[in-house]
């Protein structure tokens, strides 16, 4: 078992309404390379996405950004990242991210976010992998989302056991002290992804 050294943020293209969101991101980035773990996310330099990683950068941290094709095509690409992958398709994205991540944070963010989260928590579900998944509730953010989670348990489309896939945590300063605790193997592939 290792420690965590590489760490999937999902987040939003867009700031959002809320400054305590941009702040957090921020938090996390600087907190991440204090801790000298690697940021892997989306590529992006707007929204929540830049924050992050210009805070990882600013700190001395390390950043991978995989970004697909198209995406290049709107020049929303952060080019001044250690690395910048740049993937043929949304799912190869999404299979680089989860092969060089040995944890997952949630950040807020919109519909991609919550379908990057949701699927890492169906793979889990799956037992394709078991690596950790923690939601950051920043100023309620993941409401919602965890809501809709507890609604299909209690309408049984979802076993009770299927909330323990994720641990909710309601500030970057949790995130950052859990991920200091977690143990995690990396030697898990995507190949049944």
């Amino acid at each position: 078992m290792t420690s965590v050294r590489s760490v999937a943020v999902f987040c939003g293209s867009k700031i959002g309404a809320n400054p305590a969101w941009a702040e957090a991101a921020q938090d996390l980035g600087a907190g991440l390379a204090r801790a000298g773990i690697r940021l892997v996310y989306g590529g992006g330099h707007i929204g929540l996405m830049g924050e992050i990683a210009d805070a990882v950068l600013a700190a001395g941290g390390k950043v991978l950004g995989v970004i697909p094709q198209f995406l290049t095509r709107f020049e929303v690409a952060h080019t001044g990242l250690n690395d910048l992958v740049v993937t043929d398709s949304m799912h190869s994205r999404k299979q680089l991210m989860f092969e060089q991540s040995d944890a997952f944070v949630m950040m807020p963010g919109g519909v991609g976010t919550f379908d990057e989260t949701i699927e890492v928590i169906t793979w889990r579900q799956l037992k394709l992998h078991d690596k950790p998944i923690l939601i950051a509730n920043i100023a309620g953010s993941a409401d919602a989302f965890v809501a809709l989670i507890d609604d299909a348990i209690a309408n049984e489309f979802m076993v009770p056991e299927n909330r323990q896939l994720f641990e909710v945590l309601d500030n970057v300063p949790a995130v950052l002290a859990r991920l200091a605790e977690l143990d995690t193997d990396n030697a898990q592939s995507a190949d049944k992804l």
